[in-house]
Order: C-alpha cells, then sequence, then structure tokens
C-alpha cells in the first residue's frame, strides 16, 4: 500500500467504485456471452484475450472483431445476448460487498461509474442484491470525470490506469485494486495515489484515511 498522508475531506463523503473487476468479477459472465455471439454470427473471437483486458468501452473491443461499419449493429446485438448470459455467473470480488458497507459505516455515499452501459450496470447489482447509491454507466478513463464531480466524489476506486486518469481529471484521490488488468507498477505509474491488493484491505486503508 502506498503511504497516504492527504486527509480526509470535511463533510460527507462520496466514493466512487468502477463495476469491472473492482466490484464485480463479471469475467465469467462476459466470456459467456462473447462465445455464444462468436458462435450465433460466426465472428472469429478470442473470449479469453477480452476478458484479460476488461475496461474500455464495449464499442473499442469490438472494433477488434468486426469490421468499423459493422461494430454499432454487432455492439447491440452483443447486449441483447449480455442481458441473457451475463448476470447468473457474475459475483461480487473479494471484499467488495464490505467495501461499500465501510463508506456506509462511515456516513458516506457510494456512486459507481462505469464504462458498461447504465441498464446491464443496474441489473448486475439488482441480481446480486447490491445497493449503490448511485450507478452511472458508459464512461470510461477521463471522461468519468463529470460524474465523479457531479455527485461529489472525494475518492474513486478502480482497476485500470483509465480509472486513475479518470480520479485524477476529477480532482478525486485515486485508489487502485490491482484486481484488473494492470500490474501495480502501471497503476502507480499512471499516478495512483493508493495502490492496493484488492477490496480486502480497503477497510483497513479507509480507516486510517478517515483518522
Amino acid at each position: 500500500m502506498s503511504p497516504m498522508t492527504t486527509n480526509a475531506p470535511a463533510g460527507p463523503l462520496t466514493v466512487g467504485f468502477d463495476l469491472d473487476l473492482t466490484l464485480l468479477d463479471t469475467r465469467p459472465g462476459i466470456r459467456l456471452t462473447w462465445e455464444t455471439f462468436a458462435a450465433a454470427y460466426g465472428v472469429d473471437v478470442d473470449a479469453d484475450l477480452v476478458v484479460s483486458r476488461l475496461g474500455p468501452p464495449l464499442e473499442q473491443e469490438m472494433a477488434h472483431w468486426v469490421p468499423a461499419d459493422q461494430v454499432t449493429e454487432m455492439v447491440a446485438r452483443y447486449r441483447t445476448l449480455y442481458g441473457i448470459h451475463a448476470f447468473a455467473p457474475t459475483v461480487p470480488m473479494p471484499g467488495a460487498r464490505d467495501a461499500l458497507d465501510a463508506v456506509r459505516r462511515a456516513g458516506g455515499r457510494t456512486v459507481v461509474v462505469t464504462a458498461k452501459n447504465g441498464p446491464h450496470a443496474e441489473q448486475h447489482f439488482a441480481h446480486l442484491g447490491i445497493e449503490p447509491d448511485a450507478i452511472v454507466g458508459g464512461l470510461f478513463a477521463e471522461g468519468k470525470a463529470e460524474a465523479l464531480r457531479a455527485h461529489g466524489a472525494s475518492v474513486y476506486v478502480g482497476d485500470h490506469t483509465g480509472d486513475v486518469r479518470g480520479a485524477k481529471a476529477a480532482g478525486a484521490l485515486s485508489v487502485a485494486v490491482a484486481t484488473g488488468p494492470c500490474a501495480p507498477e502501471e497503476l502507480r505509474e499512471a499516478g495512483a495515489d493508493v495502490v492496493l491488493k484488492d477490496l480486502t484491505d480497503f477497510r483497513a486503508w479507509w480507516d486510517t484515511y478517515l483518522g
């Protein structure tokens, strides 16, 4: 864990969280959806490669597998399949429920800001019985800053260098977890203020931060 000397701001705290590989392990459902998509539409997709680099928007990933003029149509077809296949296999990441609880117990709010489209993000949490205070979808990297500022988030937790950039653009403290495609060194080099092994380390850091 990186040393943390910044004092917590006065007043109610809002903590933002990324979704994929930060709060939820969506890899099994995403892999199954891509495999189903590939079989249904005759697209050659390496689903293992896809789930090794989650974070950027679906349109960006789809562009690796289909011609540019088919991306919009194929994203719509993929999302239809996602709604059928992706929710049941998805589970919380280790420490995710506890991290959200830690924020709430301190009187704080939690907002999920994710590149995943909003309706699917909401369905994931509803399926698992997890209730963030707000969910904003369709935003990646620096694009997350607008939502973080709008919700007054002073901390943003994510697993991707894009999440670090989003936190920095919003003027929020960047807390990174090394549970996604980016190694701890990459996250630090991108400017993360704190790097945790995973969310099981969040509560201890949070208590120190508040103290």
